[in-house]
This record gives C-alpha cells, sequence and structure tokens, in this order.
C-alpha cells in the first residue's frame, strides 16, 4: 500500500520560515537567511511534498519561493485573502505562525492551486518598477489633496514637492522603458498590446510585469485571476446581483483607467458599452464588463500573436447579439 501524499506549507516573516508537513505535527523554524532557506530546501527535498504553498508577504517570500522552484519543488505563493478565508472555513481563528504554516499545508492538500512559473529576476525588477510608479503617483495625488487645503505658509513647500515627485516619477518611466527595450519578447508584447486603441505605455507595462499570464489561460481563467469576472449570489429562491472581487487590483486598475480612452476612442469597447448601457446596465456594470472584454481581447491577441483587428471582436460582439 503506498504511503499518502505529502504537502507542505511555508509561513514566511522577515526573520523566520515556520514550515507543516500534512501528516505530522512537527513544526521545524528556519531563519530567513540564506542558510536558512538551503535547510528548508534540504529538508523538503527529503519530504518530496506535492506541493508547497506559501503566503505573498511583500516580497520576503520571493527568495524562498526562488529557491524552492530551482530545486524542482512544486511551490505555489498563494494569496492571502484567499488562505485566510480557507482558514475561517476550517474554524481555525487563532494566528500563530506554526499554526499559519499548517493552514497552508492544508490549503495545499484540499484546494491543490495550480503550480504556475515564479517570475525570474528581470520580471521582478519590472514589477518592482511598476509598483513604485504607482506609489509616487499615490504620494503626487495626496500632495495635490493637500494643497487645496493648505495655507500659504506651507504652500510653497507642498508645491517643491510635486514637482520632485513628478521628476521621479519621468525617471522610473524611462527606466520601466529601458527595462522592457533590453527584452526582445517583452518589447514584441508592448508594442502587440498598445496596437489597441486605448492601450497606452502604462496598462502594456502593468500587464507584463504583473500579469505574465496573459496569453497562456482562458478568457474566463484570466478574468478571474484579475478580478473582473462576476460571480454569482444566489441561494435558493433569491438571485443576488453578480460581483466581482479579489484578483490583482494593480491590473485592475490599470484597465480601469485605460476604459476611458477605449469607451471613446476603441470601436469594439465603444459598440459594447454603448449596448450595455441601452440595455439599461448602470455605468460602472458597463465599465467592468468592459474592462473583461477589453482583457479578453488582449488575452487572445498574445496567446495567437495576432494583431489588432476590429473587425474580429466587431463580428463576434454582432454574432452574439443576433443570437
Amino acid at each position: 500500500m503506498s504511503s499518502p501524499a505529502i504537502y507542505a506549507g511555508v509561513d514566511v516573516s522577515k526573520a523566520h520560515l515556520d514550515v507543516a508537513l500534512t501528516g505530522t505535527e512537527e513544526r521545524p523554524r528556519f531563519a530567513n537567511t540564506e542558510r536558512g532557506i538551503a535547510e528548508l530546501v534540504s529538508q523538503l527535498e527529503a519530504a518530496a511534498p506535492e506541493l508547497v504553498v506559501l503566503e505573498a508577504t511583500g516580497g520576503f517570500e520571493v527568495p524562498v519561493a526562488g529557491a524552492l522552484a530551482a530545486a524542482g519543488i512544486p511551490v505555489v505563493v498563494a494569496n492571502p485573502r484567499q488562505v485566510r478565508d480557507f482558514a475561517r472555513s476550517t474554524g481555525q481563528l487563532a494566528k500563530t505562525d506554526a499554526l499559519d504554516a499548517g493552514i497552508l499545508a492544508l490549503f495545499a492538500e484540499r484546494v491543490r492551486p495550480a503550480v504556475r512559473p515564479l517570475p525570474d529576476a528581470a520580471t521582478r525588477a519590472l514589477d518592482a518598477l511598476v509598483g513604485r510608479r504607482r506609489q509616487i503617483i499615490d504620494m503626487i495625488t495626496a500632495e495635490k489633496n493637500r494643497l487645496g487645503f493648505a495655507l500659504p505658509a506651507v504652500q510653497k513647500g507642498i508645491r517643491k514637492h510635486i514637482r520632485w515627485l513628478e521628476r521621479q516619477l519621468s525617471d522610473v518611466d524611462d527606466d520601466l522603458d529601458e527595462q522592457i527595450r533590453q527584452s526582445p519578447v517583452w518589447q514584441a508584447k508592448s508594442d502587440l498590446l498598445q496596437e489597441v486603441p486605448g492601450v497606452g505605455p502604462n496598462l502594456a507595462r502593468t500587464l507584463i510585469a504583473e500579469l505574465p499570464e496573459l496569453g497562456q489561460l482562458s478568457h474566463k481563467e484570466v478574468a478571474a485571476l484579475v478580478g473582473v469576472a462576476p460571480f454569482p449570489r444566489d441561494s435558493g429562491l433569491m438571485r443576488g446581483k453578480r460581483m466581482v472581487w479579489g484578483g490583482r487590483a494593480p491590473v485592475r486598475s490599470a484597465l480601469y483607467m485605460s476604459i476611458w480612452s477605449a469607451s471613446k476612442w476603441n470601436p469594439v469597447i465603444r459598440v459594447f458599452y454603448e449596448r450595455l448601457r441601452s440595455k439599461g446596465k448602470s455605468p460602472k456594470v458597463a465599465q467592468v464588463a468592459c474592462m473583461r472584454k477589453l482583457l479578453t481581447i488582449l488575452n487572445a491577441m498574445v496567446r495567437d500573436g495576432r494583431r489588432w483587428d476590429p473587425q474580429i471582436p466587431l463580428q463576434q460582439l454582432q454574432a452574439q447579439h443576433s443570437c
């Protein structure tokens, strides 16, 4: 009789790595250092788990996940909210490093999330620049909001800070463009994406850095991954509103900003938006649907290596409308 499969969870903090394996109550702890990571990898290689799950922890998980993947150990970096919801569903409300590791191991065994390729160093660098760009924009917005209520005594300093932040933003944009130019694959993908009206450099950069799965998944899978797929809220005879939730907020935010332009200048999105509004859909519902439509178009273009042709999605829309 074969022994049951083993699943592992690793709770990652700045200082420690707590490990749990299904089938055992032991909770070994390793230092979150190069040596500690090497010891962790050695132990998991010996255990040969079917899957190892870590939570995304703001970057602390990256060296661990990279070392596990390099050793050929299947690893998934899970969304913390998904793991926390799973913990609540099991009745586990307490939270310690050891308990969290156990929940991650149970999550690996019960949910078995799909293993996807981890981003390489260049992709992580691009992702960091995209994240930094988002932070600078938030700071500029905050300072401009303060300026509107600031007393004259501090307005000069705020304006000076805004100008400095705007220079920083320009530098980050230059760094992003240089990163993309250095990769022929990224440059080709960026050029392809920006052929679509409404898709500018910011959305293209965000998709390259934060949605590497684009073109590798079905349109339903990629919409769910980003968080623009509507989920039913039905129970018995009650039929609730379909809601979108979860997913990759930076990608969703970049798509939302692009829709304002696409709904005016992209013939496919404009027709789709107007049709939804004529059916009584609210502007917000129509906008989210357009985000999903635009993402579906981009996913198909990257998957097939196909250039922008508005006739293809327009014909699809006409066919759907005639059904």
